[in-house]
């Protein structure tokens, strides 16, 4: 079953950032619903960190979905909870590996959490938070 709130994020090429997201979270793949042309996805359910999370190239023949211009960031971000703070620091860490561009480096937050923030290389924000008890 469904989390009752799972993001859903355009992201091109959609391959590419399934990739990213099986590497840096260890996502799995519940769903994949590849586009009649051959070259981009539909449709991709992951799992990552408990929750879903939902992707799909960018389709503008069928409205007003877009990936942003190089240079523009996504405005929503995804934020998740782990159970460690060593989880976030091993996280962003692959993420800065793998291209991401950090924008809070790993840290003990004046509220008790262990916070990073980055940028993966599609735009997307992603803030990582783990209780330091």
């Amino acid at each position: 079953m469904r989390p009752p709130v799972a993001p859903y994020l355009t992201v091109s090429p959609a391959m590419a950032a399934i990739a990213f997201y099986t590497t840096v979270f260890g996502a799995k793949q519940q769903a994949l619903m590849p586009a009649l042309d051959g070259l981009r996805i539909m449709h991709c359910e992951l799992t990552i960190n408990g929750g879903s999370v939902m992707l799909a190239d960018a389709f503008p023949e069928f409205g007003n979905t877009r990936v942003p211009v190089p240079g523009e960031p996504m405005t929503a971000s995804v934020s998740l909870e782990f159970e460690t703070a060593d989880e976030v620091d091993l996280i962003f860490k692959r993420a800065i590996g793998l291209g991401s561009k950090g924008e809070t480096n790993p840290t003990n937050s004046f509220w008790g959490t262990r916070l990073a923030t980055f940028r993966d290389p599609f735009g997307h924000r992603w803030i990582l938070n783990a209780p330091l008890t």
